[in-house]
């Protein structure tokens, strides 16, 4: 039919089989025309209702729109005249055939289509059309075969169809023009994203991504560089995506759990009857047990059982058409690459047949190309889609877990402390990341595993299975090591976390260290279990080498059996080209698959683990506010009605039937005793708490001061505005009214200085102020304070009361709930409530309360005996939160016990609340003087002093690592074990490059010899070589990998060496002024990556390197005129392996940049919930959250696509060579044989892979060398003074305990002011001197002059006639002693914590206990001394800890106490047990005190009062209180009239 229609042959197969062959003109005028038309008709419908749903506004006509437009338009015309040309040739009648009328007119319809389509899509954001592109190649494929058929009609000189094939020309040129114009880009200004208007090959080459590459070669990017990503791809789009599938899943979840609960309850209950029945003569108490017993189990059930495997199905509804698209383009690819080794063996016949036309070769060349060139654009594409997912993935996730951080119940918060929270966000979403990079791998390796073994069995027949059998035995081995090494890593992961513990201590108490003289001791620890991690490194390395052997033998192994095999079998079958060379091929892609899986498989499980933490973590209980009624036209401000509530439902309740109504406008005071519920009262009001019955109604909006102030870190102004916008009247107003203006001054930069993480830069008082000015701004309705004025001096914590919160403050006429401990503020309270045990015990004003004489009156007559002149009569608990106890409001001054430990010790041991332990950082060092510069004028905005930085931004390398890193890593590996590693690696190669030799000298036999003839002593020779040749390239390689373990192991212990020793040999003021995290981090991420990334990173390179070099000689030796192709190809791979390196290297330092501020905001966060969820600004910081990881995202999104953009190039190279040496094969075939033909192509087949690597691992290496360079940063920061000089001190020094102050200046950091501006002063021996001053005057900096944490700018300090400056460190510090005013220990036993260098007995030992007042308590815990203290000291009271550091200080029995006054954190007791303490026991030594409060000073000898850096009053306090001087108004402002007026 098709013959009468062209009216010519369709098809004649003798036409191919000639030289010079063809295809009928027939044929490529129908099927060849409908193909590409075909595919256009169908998709078009469906293409034009997607962009009629997906329509936007018509976007402006461009200069590309219109000359494609143009193009078609004449394409139509061509069509036209065509058609004319036809009827008017037709008139003859009947000679012209129909298809000359079809085609045409099919081409009108065709055009006018194109042009519609390319109409319509003026409405897309993606103006060119992925399908028309496909149209376009496929056209102009199809068009080619009749292109060269009328030309070849032309030169022959047949011009009867000349002007068809000149319009056919014509037309042919304008395709290709078209499909060149559809491959550029549209610009678009809307989105700063290229992507997004992409053409379609551009895409799928990743073209768009060009710009960013030449940008980050010609200069390292920032982050403005970098594009976002698209709309889709942003964290509030994907979130709300996710969150509909989560609810509707969870949902599900949920409703399935609780019928599993039900069907358990059903069945136990049944059980528990029969069980009954049998024997009811059952004693009670069995009951009972049993009873406890199911309770028990309940409470284990409750934690393990929640809702679960909701999470992967939420994902799964999430991204399902990402996985779709990835699915169909890895099934392309895994197709496409069984066609390699059949082309291969194709193209061995026909260099072995000398008859085949030359034309067929050039075609298996080409079709091998576009065979390559499509598999690699499908593999780059799926890996696209892949990450893309993994990225997704990630960032749902990492929001998923923030925005339920602030809505989880305290309960479900209770069971995560911080640090796993953030790992959820870090580590368990980076997990998931990995894990869906490979789940395509799951069913992939399975069909490559089965393709492979169908096409072998094809080639060898049955003896493949020996070769499949060796591999599947050496999947076993490989698991049970792969496990191993696997408990080792976990073994290991223990005491890595265990040195880091340690290490995140010594930082955070480097200054008791310090003082002591302590970090030797700390130093071995470290070393001691550095050792053991490193023992175990080893043992992995040894492991993990033994696995690459097995995996490097795998493939040599499998084709020795193999072949051996199928050469014994059988005498009839001989190994030739064909065979050998395409069963390697196969084994080579088999290979894969099989090392994969193992991979997949465990990495999966590691992820179902991180699955199952975040379920149980997304799906726990809400916070439940339903008790908490906000109702606007309420009369009252705030009203309990019968109201309980508890932290735990199981655990007592804290706040009992209260019932209480506060007017709008009044002042209100919450007093009672220590842990008598103040704190939980408000926290109740807050929302809190869980619910029992009863429920609070509250008429407006709060704010709320904290007891441990919450300060973010950012600048001082960030943190009082809080989201607010900036009003500059009411701004001044708050600052001047809580006090901070005096502060502002002394700060660098003003309230634009910036403050560190949890405020580690402000002393406790300034972080209450700004706390207080935070809520002061916000213009809320309610203000709840929960003793904002505990950590503030007297005089500030008056001038605050009646600034802000007395009845003439700047918050009048609004409600105030106060906390407080301070009485003389409580007559001006309009209503005062006390509170005892969880209930309101009476309430009422002032003057009523004390006419009742009901217990307020009682206890404040007790106070008034007890307190100090300043009126701080205050059980100062500012760390302690309220703990649940319930000795009564009165705990009378008689019943003190002898030890005020055990007393304290009661207390703490009734629950101990760990909810507000764990959220707050509980030791904020006071750097109070960090920052004291006197900087008169605030600073105008922008202008940045010295100093205003405190932390310095993390230094960020740019551009290329220096050579000098890499040489410092290869000198602590050792050049002898360099040297082994290279010669292991090159001998494997040589081996290798043997071995292949071998096997094509082996398959020639079967030219020599046919089957018959084969001699036996031949075929054992050629089979026994070859597989000696694959043995010694295993163990080369064992022996190298080891040799390299040996050198890693090495190099990784003196790098962690030299740091550690030099952090700690590291001045006061590098800690001050860099945050520990970092410094942590140089410890964990940095000395990780040298000890397990880098090592790896440097023997892939190796392997992949020299597996290159030797391919590329194997090549060259068998066509030496390969050499011309190498050198371009060389060029082209060199400068964009450079661009790429360049723009990569960059793009994972932005990663890792903008990675941390995601998780410290989040941390900071999870610390400050109550504030956030007080002041209601949830919405602000999860946007402040979404834009954090949006700015991450990019980052990785666009390192992503820089591999991508990398590996298609790559591809690209690696697919020349292979069309290269099959061209060269075609050309030479007459001087080349089948063996050296497969020889050369199986290797080139291998190269793009291998390729593709190398460039990976350059860039691997290049970035993790990074760590050994971060690492050399902190090994070169400058020291302190040596520890011990060759001047030696006598050893009884100091005898008398004299101290001179030479003019002695001194300043903080070498930029700063002047601190101590010349001190000249005597302190005599046993004197007792005071040393008092407002904030800031230099009363710390003193102490640590003494002890030289800061060294002198001038003048000297002389103690018995010794300057110390002359002396070692230690010789110094090991003489002094200090009690400083934050107790820090460190987790170890109680012993360590007093003598870790074991100097004394245990008897002198239990004597500095009893003098410290804790013998009992010590003497009454279960392991007496070897008892654990928590990491900080958390499991011991402040009290205690104070009364430990006392105990070091009573050890140590050195002439020279320092006393930095620590009462603010103790209760009287203690307080007066340590003053008696200090009094009797160091009676005979000199005693600096720096006073917080006179009343502890004014019995001592001398008081040096200092302010701005310089002594203005010096003589005993009787002297100065006779003539009116600065000590004289600070005593009478404290109400201190005469010297002996105190309590003691």
């Amino acid at each position: 039919m098709l013959e009468k229609f062209c009216n010519s042959t369709f098809w004649n197969s003798s036409l191919l089989d000639s030289p010079k062959a063809d295809l009928p003109l027939c044929f490529e005028q129908t099927v060849l025309v409908w193909i590409p038309l075909g595919f256009l008709w169908l998709l078009a419908p469906w293409q034009l209702l997607h962009v009629y749903r997906s329509r936007t506004q018509r976007s402006a006509v461009t200069k590309l729109y219109l000359a494609q437009q143009v193009f078609v338009g004449f394409l139509l015309i061509l069509a036209a005249i065509e058609l004319a040309l036809v009827l008017t040739e037709d008139s003859g009648g009947g000679t012209v055939p129909a298809v000359r009328y079809t085609n045409p007119s099919l081409y009108l319809g065709t055009w006018l289509l194109v042009l519609l389509i390319q109409h319509s899509r003026q409405w897309c954001v993606q103006k060119n059309s992925w399908f028309l592109s496909i149209f376009w190649i496929l056209s102009i494929l199809c068009s080619t075969f009749q292109f060269q058929t009328l030309i070849r009609t032309l030169l022959k000189g047949d011009d009867s169809n000349l002007a068809y094939s000149c319009l056919f020309f014509i037309s042919y040129g304008f395709q290709i023009l078209i499909l060149i114009f559809s491959a550029f880009s549209e610009k678009n200004n809307s989105s700063n994203n290229p992507l997004t208007t992409a053409s379609f090959l551009s895409r799928i080459t990743f073209s768009w991504y060009d710009r960013i590459v030449l940008k980050g070669y010609k200069h390292p990017l920032t982050l403005k560089d970098v594009w976002d990503v698209n709309e889709e791809m942003k964290t509030r789009t994907l979130l709300s995506k996710f969150e509909l599938c989560m609810m509707r899943e969870l949902r599900k979840a949920r409703r399935a759990f609780q019928r599993r609960q039900q069907k358990n309850s059903q069945w136990s209950s049944g059980a528990r009857l029969h069980s009954l029945n049998k024997n009811q003569s059952q004693s009670q108490n069995v009951l009972v047990l049993e009873d406890a017993q199911k309770k028990k189990k309940k409470k284990s059930g409750t934690t393990k059982d929640a809702p679960k495997s909701w999470l992967v199905k939420a994902l799964f509804k999430s991204f399902y058409m990402i996985l779709l698209k990835g699915f169909l383009l890895k099934l392309v690819h895994d197709i496409l690459m069984f066609m390699n080794p059949q082309l291969l063996k194709l193209l061995i016949s026909f260099a072995n047949d000398s008859d085949a036309y030359v034309w067929t070769g050039y075609m298996y060349a080409i079709v091998l190309f576009v065979v390559a060139l499509i598999q690699s654009v499908c593999l780059q594409n799926y890996f696209q889609f892949c990450f893309v997912l993994g990225v997704n993935i990630r960032t749902t996730i990492m929001a998923s877990v923030y925005k339920k951080a602030l809505t989880l119940s305290n309960l479900a918060r209770k069971e995560y402390t911080i640090g796993e929270t953030v790992n959820l966000m870090s580590v368990d979403a980076q997990k998931l990341m990995d894990v869906t990079n490979f789940i395509h791998m799951l069913w992939s390796s399975i069909l490559q595993i089965a393709l492979s073994i169908f096409f072998l069995w094809r080639e060898l027949g049955p003896s493949v299975l020996a070769g499949v059998g060796v591999m599947v035995l050496l999947i076993p081995v490989n698991g049970i090591l792969t496990t191993k090494n696997r408990n080792i890593q976990v073994k290991n992961m223990k005491n890595k976390d265990k040195r880091l513990k340690v290490m995140n201590e010594i930082l955070t108490g480097i200054k008791i260290l310090k003082y002591f003289a302590w970090e030797p001791s700390f130093k071995e620890h470290i070393h001691n279990l550095r050792k053991k991690e490193l023992k175990n490194l080893r043992v992995f390395g040894q492991l993990q080498s033994t696995i690459t052997f097995l995996l490097y033998l795998a493939p040599v192994l499998v084709s020795v059996t193999t072949f051996s095999v199928y050469v014994l079998v059988d005498s009839n079958n001989v190994l030739d080209a064909q065979k050998a060379f395409t069963s390697i091929t196969l084994f080579n892609i088999l290979r894969f698959p099989l090392s994969m899986l193992p991979m997949v498989i465990s990495s999966m499980l590691q992820a179902s683990v991180s699955i199952d933490r975040l379920e149980k973590y997304l799906g726990g209980d809400d916070l439940d506010t339903s008790a908490i009624r906000h109702d606007s036209n309420f009369d009252k401000a705030v009203q309990f009605s019968e109201a309980s509530f508890t932290w735990e439902h199981d655990l007592e309740t804290t706040v009992r039937d209260v019932n209480l109504d506060i007017m709008p406008g009044q002042l209100v005071a919450v007093v009672g005793t220590v842990g008598s519920g103040k704190s939980s009262l408000i926290s109740a009001m807050l929302g809190e708490m869980e619910n029992i019955h009863g429920h609070i109604t509250i008429k407006g909006t709060i704010a709320y001061v904290p007891q441990q102030s919450w300060i973010q870190n950012g600048t001082i102004k960030d943190n009082i505005l809080f989201g607010s916008e900036m009003n500059e009247k009411r701004y001044q107003q708050v600052l001047e009214a809580c006090a901070l203006l005096p502060d502002l001054k002394m700060l660098p930069g003003g309230d634009l200085a910036e403050i560190g993480e949890k405020g580690i830069n402000l002393s406790g008082g300034q972080k209450q102020r700004i706390s207080l000015a935070r809520a002061t701004y916000q213009n809320s309705d309610i203000y709840i304070m929960d003793d904002p004025l505990s950590a503030v001096d007297a005089h500030v914590g008056k001038h605050i009361f009646n600034k802000v919160l007395g009845p003439n403050g700047l918050l009048k006429g609004k409600t105030r709930v106060l906390v407080t401990h301070s009485i003389h503020f409580l007559p001006q309270m309009d209503q005062i409530v006390v509170l005892g045990n969880g209930t309101i015990l009476e309430k009422g004003s002032y003057s009523d309360l004390l006419a009742k004489k009901g217990a307020f009156a009682k206890n404040l007559k007790m106070f008034l005996k007890h307190a100090d002149p300043e009126g701080e009569a205050t059980v100062n608990d500012s760390s302690e939160e309220e703990d649940n106890d319930d000795y009564g409001l009165v705990s009378s001054i008689e019943e003190i016990p002898e030890d005020a430990a055990s007393m304290t010790m009661k207390r703490e041991n009734s629950f101990r609340r760990s909810l507000s332990r764990r959220s707050s950082g509980r030791h904020q060092k006071s750097l109070k003087n960090s920052l004291k510069t006197q900087n008169g004028n605030i600073l105008k905005e922008k202008e940045e002093v010295k100093g205003q930085k405190l932390i310095e931004k993390e230094f960020m390398e740019t551009g290329k690592v220096k050579f000098s890193v890499y040489l410092k890593y290869l000198r602590a590996m050792g050049w002898c074990s360099i040297f082994f590693i290279i010669f292991g690696f090159v001998m494997n190669s040589v081996a290798f490059i043997g071995s292949n030799f071998w096997l094509s000298a082996w398959t020639s036999d079967s030219k020599i010899y046919n089957s018959t003839n084969y001699p036996a002593s031949q075929r054992d020779l050629r089979v026994g070589v070859y597989g000696a040749l694959g043995a010694a390239q295993g163990i080369c390689v064992l022996i190298a990998n080891l040799w390299s373990v040996h050198g890693s192991t090495h190099a990784s212990n003196i790098l962690h060496k030299q740091l550690l020793n030099n952090i700690l040999l590291a001045p006061m003021r590098f800690f001050d002024t860099t945050p520990t995290g970092r410094i942590v981090n140089r410890f964990a991420g940095d000395i990780s990556t040298v000890d397990d990334t880098l090592p790896m990173s440097f023997r892939s390179w190796m392997l992949c390197f020299l597996g290159i070099i030797s391919t590329l000689v194997m090549i060259c030796m068998a066509t030496p005129i390969f050499i011309v192709v190498i050198i371009p190809l060389g060029i082209i791979y060199v400068s964009v392996q450079m661009f790429y390196v360049a723009t990569s290297r960059q793009l994972k330092r932005l990663d890792s940049v903008t990675r941390s501020p995601i998780y410290s905001h989040f941390s900071e966060t999870v610390s400050g919930l109550p504030v956030i969820r007080a002041f209601e600004h949830q919405q602000r910081f999860l946007n402040h959250n979404e834009m954090e990881i949006d700015n991450n995202q990019k980052c990785v999104f666009s390192w992503i696509v820089s591999n991508r953009w990398l590996a298609v190039r790559l591809e690209l190279v690696g697919n020349l060579i292979v069309f290269c040496s099959a061209l060269m094969i075609v050309i030479y075939r007459h001087t080349l044989s089948g063996d050296i033909v497969g020889f050369v192509l199986s290797n080139a087949l291998n190269i793009t892979q291998t390729l593709n690597w190398l460039v990976r691992m350059t860039s691997e290496v290049e970035t993790n060398i990074v760590a050994v360079e971060r690492i050399n940063e902190y090994i070169k920061v400058e020291n302190e003074a040596p520890w011990v000089t060759d001047k030696r001190p006598p050893p009884d020094w100091p005898s008398q305990g004299q101290i001179q102050f030479k003019n002695y200046q001194v300043r903080y950091r070498p930029e700063l002011d002047l601190v101590l501006k010349g001190i000249t002063c005597d302190i005599k021996s046993t004197e007792k001197v005071g040393v008092v001053g407002r904030t800031g005057a230099g009363k710390s900096s003193l102490t640590n002059c003494l002890f030289r944490i800061l060294e002198a700018a001038g003048g000297q300090i002389i103690i018995d006639g010794v300057d110390i400056a002359s002396i070692g460190l230690h010789d110094l510090r090991e003489k002094l002693t200090i009690i400083p005013q934050d107790p820090i220990l460190f987790s170890g036993s109680l012993r360590m914590n007093l003598d870790p260098f074991n100097k004394y007995s245990d008897e002198e030992i239990w004597k500095a206990l009893e003098l410290a007042h804790l013998k009992s308590f010590v003497a009454g815990l279960q392991h007496g001394l070897s008892h654990e203290v928590s990491e900080a000291g958390g499991n011991l009271s402040i009290g205690q800890r104070q009364l430990l550091c006392l105990g070091r200080a009573l050890l140590r029995k050195s002439k020279i106490l320092v006393l930095d006054e620590a009462t603010a954190a103790v209760d009287l007791e203690t307080d007066h047990l340590i003053q008696t303490t200090i009094q009797n026991e160091f009676s005979h030594c000199t005693v600096i005190t720096i006073a917080h409060r006179l009343h502890t000073i004014m019995d001592s000898d001398k008081v040096m009062v200092l302010d701005n850096g310089t002594i203005v009053e010096y003589g005993s306090p009787e002297e100065l209180l006779k003539n009116p001087g600065p000590f004289y108004f600070m005593a009478k402002e404290a109400g201190i009239e005469t010297a002996n007026e105190t309590a003691f």
